[in-house]
């Protein structure tokens, strides 16, 4: 078994970052706040990596955006950030309550874009869209994430940019034994990434991070 690996430095110097370079939004305090009171997990992206979200959907051009996994909106209001008002962000949470809050945080943050929150299974909610869409962030069930990417890929084009967070978890993605679901869900997205890239469908990359939210990663794929 990998031990799930911390260091306190990651943290000081991931508050060091975010008081130089992150500038934070009164919406997305309030989303932390309500999401806390409201007894979520603490499982949102960091406010450095929700940045990087705004920033990769940007550099993107991206005009259409799906996210699955919601949870309070955080992660959403920064995505929603980088949309112009003609710009649209669909975001699929299986959780009536969370969806809830999440609508309250997300028209609080009275962004120009349209933003939805669809409830239910994302796998269902999935089925029901239309593509294309420009930019993907899949952060739900881990278990699932070979699904969602594939069917994310349907609703691509080429050029589509597909980000799935939590793909290293501590380094127990490195640990075949380990039957536990969110392992098991990590390893075979690797399996499907790389059958994908030998049928020359996506380009792909995973990027181990260290920070406030400990030791992982995140897949970075483009579409061909």
């Amino acid at each position: 078994m990998i031990e799930e690996v911390t260091h306190p430095t990651w943290t000081d110097v991931a508050a060091y970052i975010e008081s130089k370079i992150i500038h934070s939004h009164p919406a997305l305090e309030a989303a932390l706040e309500s999401s806390t009171a409201a007894g979520f997990p603490p499982i949102a992206v960091s406010p450095a990596q929700g940045k990087l979200l705004k920033l990769q959907a940007q550099a993107v051009g991206a005009k259409r955006i799906c996210e699955v996994g919601t949870l309070g909106g955080y992660s959403t209001i920064w995505l929603s950030m980088a949309l112009q008002p003609d710009g649209e962000l669909i975001t699929l949470e299986i959780d009536e309550n969370r969806a809830e809050v999440a609508r309250v945080n997300i028209a609080r943050a009275n962004l120009p874009a349209k933003v939805s929150v669809i409830t239910g299974p994302a796998s269902e909610s999935l089925e029901q869209l239309e593509g294309p869409f420009d930019f993907f962030f899949i952060d739900a069930d881990k278990l699932s994430n070979s699904a969602y990417f594939r069917r994310a890929l349907q609703l691509s084009r080429k050029g589509t940019v597909i980000v799935v967070d939590n793909v290293v978890h501590g380094g127990k993605v490195l640990d075949a034994a380990d039957q536990d679901e969110f392992v098991q869900g990590m390893r075979g997205l690797y399996d499907t990434l790389q059958e994908l890239e030998r049928q020359g469908k996506i380009d792909a990359t995973a990027v181990q991070t260290v920070g406030s939210k400990g030791y992982d990663g995140f897949v970075f794929a483009v579409v061909l």
